[in-house]
């Protein structure tokens, strides 16, 4: 969810490939556990470490990967697990990533509530029936257009803002 969510990727794949080579006497093989189409035309394969991180054999396999990744003109990532909080609140924008939930005719205005960083709620309030307008917000929220603080609880007050016055300010 976390690439999908990342605005480079275009497209994803599961363990679109094997990679089988020798170690010795041995012929070892290994398929990344994702693979990622980027904007720029290139790839990005990656691999998710258990709780307790990465395994002795697949710290082994992931150099193997990473130079065949390299050599292909991709990247390889060995990721560690994710923040629980940052991915329950992913988990819980990816529900609003269809199209229907966006705010069409009426972006300009969420943008314009937006403008300056503020609580959720009151935006949502100022702009009309919450029911309508929350999708909307958790939609420009998923899709990059509003931006807000993954790492803590999403609730009611979390204060949100354009996503360009973030990069902007960098």
């Amino acid at each position: 969810m976390l690439l999908d969510r990342e605005p480079t990727v275009v497209a994803l794949a599961c363990r679109p490939v094997e990679l089988v080579w020798r170690e010795g006497s041995r012929v070892v093989g290994h398929a990344p556990q994702l693979m990622a189409r980027l904007q720029d035309a290139g790839g990005l394969l990656l691999d998710c470490a258990g709780r307790s991180g990465p395994s002795a054999r697949l710290a082994l396999r992931a150099r193997v990967v990473a130079a065949a990744a390299q050599a292909a003109g991709w990247s390889y990532r060995l990721a560690g697990p994710p923040d629980p909080v940052l991915v329950a609140n992913v988990r819980w924008l990816a529900g609003y990533r269809h199209s229907r939930y966006a705010a069409g005719p009426w972006m300009p205005a969420l943008l314009e509530v937006f403008a300056s960083p503020r609580p959720a709620v009151e935006a949502v309030c100022e702009l009309g029936d919450p029911i309508v307008v929350w999708p909307a917000v958790f939609h420009a929220l998923w899709s990059g257009v509003l931006r807000v603080r993954l790492d803590e609880p999403l609730h009611e007050r979390v204060v949100v803002s354009v996503a360009r016055q973030e990069a902007e300010a960098a």
